[in-house]
């Protein structure tokens, strides 16, 4: 099966970006004790701490879909952080990695 990685892009509303962070660090934590999530990690900003950057690698697509379904995805991600959110975007990419002679 090949893995899923996505990087996503949150720009929040002006100066809700503590609501967020905060409800970032519950959806991480619970998106990182799904079986098939591989990596979750949210980055914020620095020189903007209303942006974020999301990046996700999952086992395969149904480890992806599983976690689209999660209740913790409805009701964090949908139902508490979209809200907040000025703009919102995802890119699905797929994982390169080495091949063996790479090494040398």
């Amino acid at each position: 099966m090949e893995e899923v990685a996505l990087i996503v892009h949150y720009q929040a509303l002006a100066g809700r970006g503590d609501e967020v962070a905060a409800l970032l660090a519950r959806h991480t934590a619970a998106t990182r004790a799904e079986p098939g999530n591989l990596d979750f990690v949210a980055l914020r900003g620095t020189e903007d701490p209303d942006s974020f950057v999301l990046y996700e690698r999952y086992s395969s697509a149904d480890a992806f879909k599983a976690h689209q379904a999660s209740p913790h995805f409805e009701g964090i991600a949908v139902a508490q952080i979209r809200p907040l959110l000025a703009e919102r975007r995802l890119e699905v990419r797929r994982v390169v990695e080495p091949d063996g002679d790479a090494v040398r």
